[in-house]
């Protein structure tokens, strides 16, 4: 999680942010020292806010979820899953669910992608331990413990696009001929997912949720984990929003994870590409459609720009499948988004 400058009124009688105020007393009851210093310690596209507590030599990272809005116990729930599966999730040190405060371990600052995008890292091994990982993470499976994911909530995600990217960002009202490409595509979509093996899905497994950490990766922002599609995390991870991949480093993440997969005895589907393909368009769609949510509702315009990216990704996701003709020639048809932040 990349530090940021140190947040103004992180005393406790700041009574412009009042959780603020609340967190630093919660954290010198739990730490028994008012010798504490927060920094931001990352931007988050919720209503979370992570921050870097210093004290006494150390490190720990607070977490603000206001409880009305980010309920923590998914997050407890889902961190010792993973840290059971052999995850390096971070360890909880204290909680205070109720009021939506956690001190987590520090698994350092900088993220995968900080360090990938400024070249201080090599991706092959940063992207084997995250192959490796996950198929641990899919290989402790079991039904029944997290959430279901399943047609309904496929169908709300992808409808995020529609609603929130071609109705607001880029202010159409589609026509029929449109819609009916949308409705045939969401269809095949939704079906091809459903019809994948299930597993444990982490929900945003890529590089700015992953950290270089010993052991490695340190995973974070995993509090929406489902039962879901087997190849969700693995398009999560190469297809990411802030960072590309060339075919052949993709072509060699993917041959690793089918290695291993089969190894664990996880049931990968053959041939992977069109599962593979198929779940990354909808999730390509679905991220659109909450980018664009971000900017007009939220207020938080950096995440839009990346859309280009997205549509490149969707337009080579669609090519092959001819059930998807209609809604890649739909989606093309689109203006273009920049300028519309």
């Amino acid at each position: 999680m990349s530090s940021e400058p140190e947040t103004p009124g992180a005393g406790p009688g700041d009574a412009t942010d009042p959780r603020l105020a609340g967190l630093h007393t919660w954290l010198t009851e739990v730490l028994g020292s008012r010798a504490i210093r927060l920094e931001v310690a990352s931007a988050d596209a919720s209503f979370r806010r992570y921050f870097r507590v210093h004290h006494g030599g150390g490190t720990a990272i607070a977490m603000d979820a206001p409880p009305e809005r980010e309920p923590c116990e998914p997050f407890l729930r889902v961190a010792r899953l993973l840290r059971v599966a052999g995850l390096h999730a971070p360890a909880v040190l204290a909680a205070d669910a109720g009021r939506g405060y956690l001190l987590l371990e520090d698994l350092g600052g900088d993220t995968y992608l900080d360090v990938l995008l400024a070249g201080e890292a090599r991706p092959e091994p940063l992207l084997d331990d995250a192959v490796d990982a996950l198929v641990r993470w899919q290989a402790a499976s079991r039904d029944g413990v997290l959430p279901p994911y399943d047609r309904a909530l496929l169908e709300r995600e992808l409808d995020l696009f529609p609603t929130w990217y071609v109705g607001r960002h880029l202010g159409l009202t589609p026509g029929s001929d449109w819609q009916a490409a949308w409705r045939a595509g969401r269809a095949a979509l939704v079906d091809a997912a459903l019809a994948q093996p299930h597993v444990w899905v982490h929900r945003d497994y890529m590089p700015r949720n992953l950290l270089p950490a010993d052991p490695n990766p340190g995973v974070i922002d995993f509090q929406d984990a489902v039962h879901g599609p087997i190849t969700y995390d693995l398009a999560s991870l190469l297809r990411d929003a802030f960072i590309e991949w060339s075919p052949q480093q993709e072509a060699r993440w993917v041959r690793r994870y089918q290695a291993a997969a089969m190894a664990a005895g996880l049931p990968v589907p053959e041939p992977l590409a069109p599962a593979l393909d198929l779940m990354a368009a909808q999730r390509h769609l679905k991220v659109l459609g909450i980018f664009a949510r971000l900017c007009h509702r939220d207020g938080k315009p950096r995440y839009i720009a990346e859309a280009p990216r997205f549509l490149r990704y969707l337009d080579r996701e669609f090519a092959p499948y001819p059930e998807l003709a209609d809604l890649r020639e739909a989606v093309a048809a689109l203006p273009s988004p920049e300028g519309r932040a």
